[in-house]
C-alpha cells in the first residue's frame, strides 16, 4: 500500500504513472522467478516446499536494506513543517538545484487543503463528508474491487490447479505451465509500462478490462467444451462402501470431479477412456482411492487405485481433473487473460489510487482501497474451489466474466484521465460531478473545468455562460 503512494509523491508528473507501473512490473517479475524456483524444487524427493517458502526471506532482507537509503517523501515533509529538509530531498531526487516552482506549488496546495477541509475529526470522516475526496474514494475502491472480482488472484494462486482441472495429469508439468502464465503476466506488464504515459490511465484500463472479459469467456467455454465430452463411467463399484457413497450416482467424469469426496479411476486404450469408475477418496490422502481396483490392502480384501500404479498396469487415478483432449483451451484462456489483464487492470488500480487523493487523505485513501483489494482477494481465493464445485468449472469463469462486465460500466462512467497532471491538479477532476463521469482530455475544452488559483477562488475555463447550466 505504501510503495505506490511513495513513488507517486516523489516522482515528477510526466513519469509518475510509468514509475508506479514499473513497481507492478517487478512484482510480476518476482512471481515469475518464484514460479521457476517452485518448478526446480518440485524435483526434490521430499521437503521441496520448505525451500520454496524459506528462500523468500532473502529478497525480503535485501528490500529492507534498500529501504534504509530512501529519503522521506517531500510532500510529507512539507506537511509536517520540515521545509528545509523537504527542499533538500526535492533537489536531490530531481537532480537539479532550481526546485522553487515545484516546492511552492506543493506548499500552496497543502495550505489550501488545510483551509478548505479543516483539521477536525478522523481523516476517513473528513474524506466522506468532503465531496471531492468521497468521489475519489469511490473510484479508488471500485477499481480495486473489480480488479479482484475479475479473478486475477484466482488465476495466479490456482494456475497449476486450473490447468490440472482442465486435464493436465502431471503435477510437475502443471507447475511449469503455471510458470509460463507467470512469465506472460510479467511480459505484458512491460507493455503497460510503455503504454501508461502514451494512451493514459482511462483508455488503458478500459481496453484491458474489455480483453479480460473476453478471455474469461474463452476460459469458461474451454471448460464447457471439456464438460460436453466428459468420459462416461463404465464400471459401477462392487464394494459395499462405494455403493453407499455419493460417488455411485454419477454417470460422467465431470460430476464425479465436482464432488470433493470422489475420484476418477480409468484406463487408456489409444485415445479412448475405458474401464472407468467413480470411487470414494481415501480420507487420509487424495493420492489414492478408498476402494477400487489394483493393490490389495493389508487390512482386508479391498483394493485401491493410486497414482503410483499408473506405470505398472496402465490404470490412472484422477482426483481433480477429467482426462480430455481439450486441456489446451484452459492454457490458451489463461494466457489470453494475462495478456489483457497485465498491462492495465494489474497496475492501474494502484497507479490511479496513488494519484487521486489530496495529500492529507492520500495514505488513508490508499489504506481503504488496499483493504478493499485484500478483502476481495481473500473472498475470491477462499471461495474459488467451492464455487467451482457448485457452479461447475465453467460456471465460475462465466461468473468472473459477469463481474468484469459490471466493472467496465463502472470504469467507463467514473474514471477520469489523470495522465500528465500534477498531483495538486488532479483533485479538481473530482470537484464537480461532470468530471467524474468519464470526461476525457478532449472533453475538458468543451465542458467546465475548475482550476484552483489562490486560496479558495476558482475561475471557469469556458467563458460560455450557457455551459455552466
Amino acid at each position: 500500500m505504501t510503495v505506490p503512494v511513495y513513488i507517486a509523491e516523489a516522482a515528477p508528473p510526466h513519469l509518475r504513472g510509468r514509475l508506479v507501473t514499473i513497481n507492478t512490473l517487478f512484482i510480476t517479475g518476482g512471481q515469475f522467478f518464484a514460479a521457476v524456483m517452485d518448478g526446480a524444487f518440485s524435483y526434490l524427493p521430499r521437503d521441496g516446499w520448505r525451500y520454496m517458502l524459506g528462500l523468500s526471506a532473502l529478497p525480503a532482507i535485501l528490500q529492507f536494506l534498500g529501504f534504509l537509503f530512501l529519503p522521506e517523501s517531500p510532500r510529507w515533509l512539507i506537511q509536517k513543517g520540515q521545509t528545509q529538509k523537504a527542499r533538500r530531498v526535492l533537489s536531490r531526487i530531481r537532480g537539479v538545484q532550481t526546485i522553487d516552482e515545484e516546492y511552492d506549488s506543493i506548499k500552496n496546495s497543502i495550505d489550501e487543503e488545510e483551509k478548505e477541509v479543516g483539521a477536525g475529526g478522523p481523516v476517513i470522516y473528513r474524506m466522506l463528508v468532503y465531496p471531492p475526496t468521497r468521489r475519489a474514494l469511490i473510484v479508488g475502491c471500485g477499481l480495486q474491487l473489480f480488479q479482484q472480482l475479475a479473478g486475477i488472484n484466482t488465476v495466479m494462486y490456482y494456475s497449476a490447479t486450473i490447468l490440472q482441472m482442465s486435464g493436465v495429469d502431471d503435477d510437475r508439468l502443471a507447475i511449469w505451465l503455471s510458470a509460463i502464465t507467470a512469465f506472460t503476466n510479467f511480459s505484458f506488464t512491460l507493455v503497460g509500462v510503455w503504454l501508461v504515459e502514451k494512451v493514459g490511465r482511462r483508455k488503458l484500463t478500459l481496453g484491458s478490462l474489455t480483453g479480460t472479459t473476453l478471455a474469461l469467456i474463452v476460459l469458461a467455454l474451454g471448460f464447457l467444451l471439456s464438460a460436453q465430452v466428459s468420459p462416461p463411467i463404465t464400471l459401477k463399484p462392487t464394494d459395499p462402501a462405494s455403493q453407499n457413497s455419493t460417488c455411485s450416482k454419477y454417470s460422467f467424469c465431470t460430476g464425479c470431479m465436482l464432488d470433493s469426496s470422489c475420484g476418477f479411476c480409468y484406463k487408456v486404450n489409444g485415445s479412448n477412456i475405458i474401464d472407468s469408475s467413480c470411487i470414494p477418496v481415501d480420507p487420509k490422502t487424495t493420492e489414492q482411492s478408498a476402494w477400487g481396483r489394483l493393490h490389495k490392502r493389508r487390512a482386508g480384501t479391498a483394493t485401491i487405485c493410486t497414482n503410483e500404479t499408473k506405470s505398472k498396469s496402465g490404470t490412472n487415478w484422477a482426483y481433480n481433473y477429467c482426462p480430455t483432449s481439450y486441456s489446451w483451451t484452459a492454457l490458451l484462456g489463461l494466457v489470453l487473460y494475462l495478456v489483457f489483464f497485465a498491462p492495465g487492470m494489474g497496475p492501474m488500480p494502484w497507479t490511479v489510487n496513488s494519484e487521486i487523493y489530496p495529500l492529507w487523505a492520500r495514505s488513508t485513501g490508499n489504506a481503504c482501497s488496499s483493504g478493499v483489494n485484500w478483502i476481495c482477494n481473500v473472498m475470491i481465493s477462499l471461495t474459488f474451489l467451492h464455487t467451482a464445485e457448485y457452479l461447475t468449472y465453467y460456471g465460475v469463469f462465466f461468473l468472473y466474466a459477469g463481474f468484469a462486465s459490471v466493472g467496465l460500466i463502472f470504469i467507463y462512467g467514473c474514471l477520469p484521465e489523470t495522465k500528465g497532471k500534477k498531483l495538486e491538479e488532479i483533485e479538481s477532476l473530482f470537484e464537480n460531478r461532470l468530471c467524474t463521469c468519464g470526461a476525457s482530455e478532449s472533453d475538458e475544452g468543451r465542458y467546465i473545468e475548475y482550476i484552483r488559483v489562490k486560496g479558495s477562488n476558482y475561475h471557469l475555463s469556458d467563458n460560455d455562460a450557457s455551459d455552466v447550466e
